[in-house]
């Protein structure tokens, strides 16, 4: 189905290229999910369900 021909060979190299930087990524997301404050994410939360509740046209208020 597929006739696309890339201009480079796969190689051995490459894919442990590929598999370093996933690591490395991998790593970063979870030291940047540490130094989000709780009270960030509390706060983020609920304005989103705030506004959820606002486009459904639902009265209801979140404390």
């Amino acid at each position: 189905m597929c006739d696309y021909k890339p201009p480079f060979h796969v190689t051995d190299r490459i894919v442990s290229y590929i598999a370093e930087i996933s690591e490395q990524v991998g790593r970063i997301a979870v030291l940047q999910e540490g130094t989000v404050s709780p009270h960030l994410r509390r706060e983020n939360r609920i304005r989103t369900i705030h506004s959820s509740l606002a486009i459904e046209h639902n009265l209801r208020t979140i404390c």
